[in-house]
C-alpha cells in the first residue's frame, strides 16, 4: 500500500465502516443502558488513560453531546485528590491501585453509569477501575480493540481484561498496534482507535437521544458555548447536575 494521505483516509473509511456495521447491536445495547441511566436521573462517567482520553471528551462536556455526564482521568488524582504531580507518568496507567481513590474522588451515584476506553484493554489501572465500577452495581460500556486485546496478557492481577467486565463490549476496530500503514523498516504509522472510538461515542449519544425522545423526554443536549445563547442553555441544564458534573480538569 502507497503511504499517503489518500490511503490513510481509505483505511480509515473501510474502518469506520466496517465498526458501524458490525457494533451496530452493541452500539445499541449500550444506549439503552445510558438512556435508562438519564432517565434515572443518573449521569454518565467516561474514563480512559492515554490517547483513550479522548473517548472521555466526546461523552463528556462537547456540543452535541449529553449534559449529564462526567470525565474521570489520572490528573484527577492531583488535581482533587492532593496526590504529587510527579506521580502523573506514562506507566500509571498499569498500576491498578489507583482506581479506588479516582473512583472515590469522583461524584458518583448509585443510579450513574460509566463508559471505559482503553484500546489495549489489559492495564492495571483499567481493569481494576471497571471491576469496581461493576462491584458497585453500576452499569458499565467497554470501548475496545478486539484484535489488540487478544493478543495481548493482562497487566492486572486478577488475568481479566476490560472486556471481561463490561456489560457491553464496543470493538474499536484498530489492528494490533493501532497504527495502519505498514513502514518499509517495520512499524507501521496511521493509529485508528481514536477517530473509530470518537464515531463509536456520538453513535451512542444519538441514539440515547432518539430513546429519550421516544419516550416523550427533552433529552438535556448542550448547544456549542460559541454561539448566541450558548451560555445560558448549557448553564441553565448544567444546574440540574450541580455538584455531579465536571468541566474543568
Amino acid at each position: 500500500m502507497t503511504l499517503s494521505a489518500e490511503s490513510y483516509l481509505a483505511t480509515v473509511t473501510e474502518t469506520m465502516n466496517r465498526v458501524a456495521a458490525s457494533q451496530r447491536e452493541a452500539v445499541g445495547r449500550a444506549a439503552d443502558l445510558l438512556a435508562d441511566a438519564i432517565r434515572a436521573d443518573g449521569v454518565v462517567h467516561a474514563f480512559g488513560t492515554g490517547h483513550s482520553e479522548a473517548l472521555s471528551m466526546e461523552i463528556a462536556g462537547r456540543a452535541g453531546g449529553l449534559v449529564p455526564t462526567n470525565k474521570i482521568a489520572l490528573r484527577d488524582l492531583v488535581l482533587l485528590g492532593g496526590a504529587p504531580v510527579d506521580l502523573l507518568g506514562p506507566t500509571l496507567e498499569r498500576d491498578p491501585t489507583v482506581a479506588h481513590r479516582l473512583y472515590e474522588l469522583a461524584p458518583v451515584r448509585p443510579q450513574d453509569v460509566f463508559v471505559v476506553a482503553s484500546n489495549s484493554g489489559v492495564n492495571g489501572a483499567i481493569v481494576e477501575f471497571a471491576t469496581l465500577v461493576k462491584e458497585r452495581g453500576h452499569g458499565l460500556v467497554a470501548i475496545t480493540s478486539a484484535q489488540h486485546s487478544g493478543r495481548m496478557t493482562s497487566r492486572h492481577p486478577s488475568g481479566r481484561k476490560l472486556a471481561d467486565v463490561a456489560d457491553v463490549v464496543l470493538d474499536n476496530g484498530a489492528p494490533y498496534g493501532d497504527a495502519t500503514l505498514p513502514l518499509p523498516g517495520g512499524g507501521a504509522v496511521g493509529a485508528v482507535s481514536s477517530i473509530t472510538a470518537a464515531l463509536l461515542a456520538q453513535q451512542i449519544t444519538v441514539e440515547v437521544v432518539a430513546r429519550l425522545l421516544a419516550a416523550g423526554e427533552q433529552p438535556p443536549v448542550y448547544l456549542s458555548a460559541n454561539i448566541a445563547g450558548g451560555d445560558e442553555h448549557n448553564n441553565a441544564l448544567e444546574a440540574r447536575y450541580a455538584g455531579r458534573i465536571r468541566r474543568g480538569s
